[in-house]
């Protein structure tokens, strides 16, 4: 047992934060927490009470978060609980103004008339967290929530396979693009940004579930800063640091090891057959034809006559068949797509009218939107490109 005089932890170390900064404080540094940790150390989110606030941290030696906040502290210093049995707890609190006091090994938490008291772990066996890199640059943080919402579409998810469960980020100037792939199809999404050096090069594998939470969870501030190493290798970090209730956010993630496939050239440079269609129903259509469409089989999609013929079932099963108006121009074109891939890259764009471009039909698709500059900031710069399927005879 940690001794009371242990400079790590003090008695009577007290502060009070309020209950719905602190809940969504706690919640956001614990959900990086491992499922399965290495050690039980990791389980835990480290407490740190200063003049400066209060900071909460969590980090798996991968991936670390830090949030810190404005609290009433009366004493430095730290410990080190199990973070989801604290979320829990901090989400189940009475609207009241919480107060936590370091005793010893323990930790006291008041909120009201409620009362709970956590072992602690001990603090000098937690890893040392990360700092963050030096800022490489700043993006509007809704506009990067979105961006990177739209390009982890086509992300791997197959561990067996890391390099392609990460998304590529390339810094060139003013521009960030993002890529992603599964082999079967690929994303690329590119948005401006306030670079720090204008001549700025970099690039990184970033992993795609880290990223994709990160961003989605900075929205609360006008922007968010990364921070990439020079390194730009898997023994380097990328950083990000934006705003949320009650103080700054702050996560690092290791970056992915390996080489990402030179995808780039995989879009065409030629479009033999365009056809425009509008999205909303589009989507409508593929998901009522593949109610019968057997797991692992295409729906046929037919461009002739001014139309998109969605066909799906065989032989004495299920069929269905349905007819969307589309504006077609070149060849006639029957092809075939996994409908939960063809879904995927639909959801993912904004603007009311799809187009969906074709070189011949045993080739990749090209599907962008196009027709509303309403849709928003560089909305247009997706493209999502899909492998066709083997139609069943």
């Amino acid at each position: 047992m940690q001794p009371p005089t242990d400079p790590v932890m003090r008695y009577d170390v007290k502060f009070r934060v309020d209950r719905d900064v602190l809940a969504d404080a706690v919640a956001w540094a614990a959900r990086s927490l491992p499922v399965r940790p290495s050690a039980p150390v990791l389980a835990g989110l480290l407490i740190e009470a200063s003049d400066e606030g209060l900071v909460l941290s969590t980090f798996d030696y991968e991936t670390s978060a830090r949030a810190t906040l404005a609290a009433e502290v009366n004493d430095e210093g730290k410990a080190l609980v199990s973070g989801r049995l604290l979320a829990d707890i901090c989400r189940s609190l009475p609207n009241k103004p919480v107060e936590l006091t370091l005793e010893g090994t323990r930790v006291s938490l008041t909120c009201g008339s409620s009362r709970f008291s956590l072992q602690t772990m001990p603090v000098e066996d937690y890893p040392t967290i990360p700092e963050m890199p030096a800022a490489t640059g700043t993006v509007p943080s809704e506009a990067f929530a979105h961006a990177v919402a739209q390009a982890v579409t086509a992300a791997g998810r197959d561990d067996m396979l890391p390099v392609l469960t990460g998304v590529r980020l390339e810094i060139e100037g003013d521009t960030i693009a993002l890529l992603a792939t599964d082999r079967f199809r690929l994303s690329q999404r590119e948005l401006t940004w306030n670079p720090g050096q204008p001549d700025a090069t970099l690039a990184a594998l970033v992993p795609a579930k880290v990223l994709g939470d990160t961003a989605k969870s900075l929205t609360a501030g006008p922007e968010v800063t990364i921070a990439l190493s020079a390194s730009g290798a898997g023994d380097g970090i990328i950083g990000f640091e934006g705003t949320g209730p009650g103080g700054v956010r702050r996560t690092t993630t290791r970056l992915l090891d390996g080489e990402f496939p030179k995808v780039r050239s995989l879009f065409p440079s030629e479009k033999l057959t365009i056809a425009k269609i509008d999205r909303a129903e589009l989507i409508e259509s593929v998901k009522r034809v593949s109610l019968v469409a057997d797991r692992n089989t295409a729906v046929q999609l037919s461009f002739r006559d001014g139309a998109l013929i969605l066909d799906a079932g065989s032989g004495d099963d299920a069929q269905a068949s349905e007819s969307v108006a589309a504006q077609i121009e070149g060849e006639d074109l029957v092809t075939g797509f996994n409908p939960s891939f063809l879904l995927d890259g639909l959801g993912a764009i904004d603007e009311p009218v799809v187009e969906l471009a074709f070189t011949q039909a045993s080739k990749p698709v090209v599907i962008s939107g196009t027709g509303d500059e309403a849709a928003g900031e560089n909305s247009g710069s997706f493209r999502y490109l899909l492998m066709p399927r083997r139609l069943l005879s």
